[in-house]
């Protein structure tokens, strides 16, 4: 399916403002569809057809006309007719009769679409009139505030180019809650749904006549919570903006939206919802999140001070493989907690693991050389982790480098790669790592059931990982080691 940026850039030749000034209706257009509860459809000219829709949008609030996905067809001539008259005429034009569509009775009306000075597009609203009745106090309010945005939209008044966006989620919308004021912040109508968000903040007695701004300021200062200085722009409709609201009982998120005619403020149109129980979720999950990286910290904390206490040791023991032994000892732990003291800085349970590797083998090179020059190098990229796996990596990848340094490089200068490439695979994506040097090479009967125990702890790791790794001797001279680790995905175990 081709985005709206797609078909205004192959279908019409608008400016790069009047472009944005459709996207920034098509972001805000649903809410239109749902006080119409009907569908609407943007149309631009361009191509053989005269017209051609860019999109579409169904309303989540009523019954739909067009169940299937009319973007990039070209218009009738009968509605070409009607498009034709509302970008001339500039205001809003009605079919003068209903059409007939799959046993369906539509009413449909063209609403001139003006950025500056200049009608760029034309938005169709379609209506299912099948099985009417007597409409609602609700259905007859909704509709009044879509026409009233409707024809903001044709004098060019909407949407509101300072709408804020990227906020937190629990955005309001139509089936929300709406409520209707007058130009002093008096409710004229408020829906049900609106009441229940209301009172939930502590509000006693009827919503309807009541000046919103009063009834929200006091419910915030009852409840001794810090004012957002949005708020008041937010409740008197003054300004398309947005606010969230906390009481002592609920929190409630606000959005604003001034209804003009020719400039001139009728009233305003304020979504709310109730976000008590979406907040509360959220507080769990940063407290938990704040746990987890705090017992990381915590871990990573203990594990420095084994790793001092082991170094303290090593100083006092006289014989030089006890002291080695010790020494090794240090490293581990120093591996292990570098792999939690980047989960502490996290928010979830996996890693970026190239900045644990390439700080591993960086501190591996530079504390077991002493006499020769050792070039470290990097290749592929890792990706994010698991916990479960980063720590079983890190053990792996540092054995091997120490290895290769202590019994390849031990007499001679020389160069270590460590190069990664990632897969998907059935299961989890899969890695394969290798680590070459251009040392001395595997010992003669060379078996690694019979080598020391950093080799032995490497083939544990890497049987957890669900593994296998290989040694080999390399030409003219070195070593390769190789393993494979199938890694568990990242959205779960």
């Amino acid at each position: 399916m081709s985005t709206l940026a797609e078909m205004l850039r192959t279908t019409s030749d608008l400016e790069p403002t009047e472009s944005e000034w459709l996207h920034l209706l098509a972001g805000d257009w649903q809410l239109v569809a749902d006080l119409s509860f009907a569908d609407l459809v943007l149309w631009v000219r361009g191509g053989l057809d005269g017209w051609r829709a860019v999109a579409h949008v169904r309303p989540n609030t009523g019954p739909m006309v067009f169940y299937d996905d009319i973007v990039g067809r070209g218009s009738t001539r009968q509605r070409a007719a009607m498009l034709d008259n509302a970008a001339r005429q500039r205001r809003i034009v009605a079919a003068p009769v209903p059409t007939v569509r799959e046993d369906m009775s539509i009413r449909e009306d063209a609403v001139p679409v003006l950025c500056g000075e200049r009608v760029i597009a034309v938005v169709t609203r379609h209506t299912n009139l099948t099985g009417g009745r007597t409409p609602s106090r609700l259905e007859l309010t909704y509709r009044d505030l879509a026409d009233s945005i409707l024809r903001m939209v044709a004098t060019g008044e909407f949407p509101s180019p300072s709408a804020p966006t990227g906020l937190r989620r629990g955005a309001p919308r139509v089936g929300d809650g709406v409520i209707h004021l007058d130009p002093d912040g008096v409710v004229r109508y408020a829906s049900p749904n609106a009441v229940s968000a209301v009172h939930r903040m502590g509000h006693v007695g009827d919503v309807m006549g009541e000046t919103l701004a009063k009834v929200v300021t006091d419910l915030v200062a009852a409840g001794e919570r810090a004012v957002d200085e949005s708020l008041a722009v937010v409740v008197m409709g003054r300004a398309s903006w947005r606010t969230e609201v906390e009481t002592a009982s609920a929190t409630v998120t606000m959005r604003a939206i001034p209804l003009t005619l020719n400039g001139v403020r009728t009233g305003a149109m304020i979504l709310l919802r109730d976000v008590s129980e979406l907040r509360r979720r959220e507080q769990e999950l940063l407290t938990k999140d704040a746990t987890i990286r705090e017992i990381h910290h915590r871990v990573k904390n203990n594990l420095q001070t084994v790793a001092a206490l082991l170094r303290l040791q090593a100083r006092r023991v006289p014989q030089e493989d006890a002291r080695a032994a010790l020494n090794e000892a240090v490293r581990r732990v120093a591996v292990i907690a570098t792999v939690h003291e980047t989960l502490s800085s996290g928010f979830d349970e996996t890693v970026s693991f190239d900045e644990i590797a390439l700080r591993g083998l960086r501190a591996v090179v530079e504390v077991a050389v002493r006499e020769h020059h050792v070039d470290s190098r990097f290749e592929g990229s890792f990706g994010r982790v698991r916990a479960e796996d980063a720590t079983a990596l890190a053990m792996v990848i540092s054995e091997l480098v120490q290895n290769a340094i202590e019994h390849g490089l031990e007499d001679r200068d020389g160069s270590i790669v460590v190069k990664v490439d990632r897969r998907p695979a059935d299961g989890g994506d899969e890695l394969t790592v290798s680590v070459t040097d251009d040392g001395a090479g595997l010992p003669a009967g060379f078996r690694p059931g019979m080598a020391g125990l950093g080799t032995k702890i490497v083939t544990s790791f890497v049987q957890d990982l669900r593994g296998r790794i290989r040694w080999e001797n390399t030409q003219p001279h070195g070593t390769k080691v190789e393993f494979v680790a199938k890694l568990r995905p990242l959205g779960g175990r």
